[in-house]
């Protein structure tokens, strides 16, 4: 019996946070699979999931283009960002990547403190694509170095959030604990007339126990006295929208899904300007957004592989891999999973159908010199599992002999 070798291997991963795209570690991945057995079909679809490279990856597959907006950047000081202009079914309809203005990699790690970081300029790239015409606009909520709960944004789109006296708050997560009123006066005179949907991880939650400042504040530099502060604003933030934002009293601001998407972007923009909240693969991976049929690929396949940064205990909370692994569950196909890292919890994603997972890494480095090396990692990881593969299928062929008389 000849040994099972797979014929045509889907590779869909999401970004290595701070590091490489999504597009960028597919074609890695794919190059180490070819190292092991040339002839296979790989067919790569970096999936995009509202953080870094989303605006590229869906202006590139609906024949769409980026459009390039000087904005105001997380620490207050100028960036260049993005935005997408999509393409062929999906005219009309823009693309704003959060992280594009105000995620965590443009924040230096000398100025990590989402109590004073802002999302003013997500405000406006939103801005930007409305005075372009967009008839809708997809938010992409992920990899934010913030928790301001949007108010950094609805500034941006002409907004002004006061404190008692009547002076604007500064920037950042801290200061909501001040607001006292939102002005709209200014706002962008389409911001409530277009429709805007945030494409978001609907487990993240704006306040409690799992709210985001306690879930994702140390991640963006935050130390736990400032964790408690930005809880409380952010509790704080939650009530005066609930009492004056237009569509404050119809939404379960403090727990609802999504609300803490992007540091509490989804409350401030769903209160204010009634974005829609939504599970970001429901909206990113829909026929009028990504016109590539990602559960016929997977249907198509003899294997899976997908990856991130890290595989941990909040990879089955919405994460890419977990997304992917619960399509192949239902067509069949198995699933392997390539991480940066290999967390705390990691074992449990065999519970929602990732067959095996493996890191890149092979010995301890340093976090700067694993970023250098990504793709030689990736490339390496891919090609040693492959190997693992093949080996597997040569004992079940050989097992499969029947035994000497």
């Amino acid at each position: 019996m000849s040994m099972q070798i797979p014929q045509r291997i889907l590779v869909a991963p999401s970004g290595f946070k701070e590091s490489l795209g999504a597009d960028t570690v597919a074609a890695a991945i794919a190059a180490g699979i070819r190292r092991v057995i040339p002839g296979v079909q790989v067919d790569e679809y970096p999936v995009p999931d509202g953080g870094e490279g989303t605006a590229e990856v869906l202006a590139e597959t609906t024949g769409g283009e980026l459009v390039a907006a000087q904005v105001t950047g997380p620490v207050g000081l100028p960036v260049l960002a993005h935005w997408a202009r999509l393409g062929g079914n999906s005219r009309g309809t823009a693309v704003v990547e959060m992280a594009s203005a105000a995620g965590l990699r443009l924040v230096p790690r000398d100025r990590r403190d989402p109590g004073a970081t802002t999302t003013h300029g997500v405000g406006e790239l939103i801005a930007a694509a409305l005075d372009d015409g967009a008839t809708r606009i997809i938010v992409g909520c992920g990899d934010s170095g913030t928790s301001d709960g949007g108010a950094g944004a609805l500034r941006g789109l002409g907004a002004r959030i006061l404190d008692a006296a009547g002076h604007e708050i500064p920037d950042g997560g801290t200061a909501l604990s001040m607001a006292a009123s939102i002005d709209l006066r200014g706002l962008h005179p389409r911001a409530q007339e277009v429709e805007i949907v945030l494409a978001c991880n609907v487990h993240n939650v704006l306040c409690g126990p799992r709210g985001v400042a306690r879930v994702f504040g140390p991640q963006k530099g935050a130390s736990p006295e400032q964790v408690e502060e930005l809880s409380a604003g952010l509790e704080h933030w939650a009530e005066l929208l609930r009492r004056t934002a237009p569509y404050g009293q119809q939404l379960d601001l403090r727990t609802g899904a999504g609300t803490g998407a992007s540091g509490g972007l989804g409350a401030g923009l769903a209160a204010v300007l009634g974005a829609r909240l939504a599970p970001r693969f429901e909206v990113l991976l829909a026929p009028s957004v990504a016109p590539v049929n990602l559960d016929g690929l997977i249907a198509a396949a003899d294997l899976v592989i997908t990856a991130e940064g890290a595989i941990d205990f909040q990879t089955p909370r919405g994460k890419v891999p977990a997304e992917i692994a619960l399509r192949a569950r239902a067509s069949g196909v198995p699933v392997l999973g390539i991480a940066g890292s290999l967390g705390s919890g990691a074992p449990d994603v065999h519970d929602i159908g990732i067959d095996a997972i493996a890191s890149i890494l092979t010995v301890p480095m340093e976090l700067a010199q694993a970023v250098e090396q990504g793709e030689a990692l990736l490339r390496d990881a891919a090609e040693r599992c492959m190997r693992m593969i093949l080996l597997g299928s040569a004992l079940s062929a050989r097992s499969a002999l029947p035994l000497a008389a």
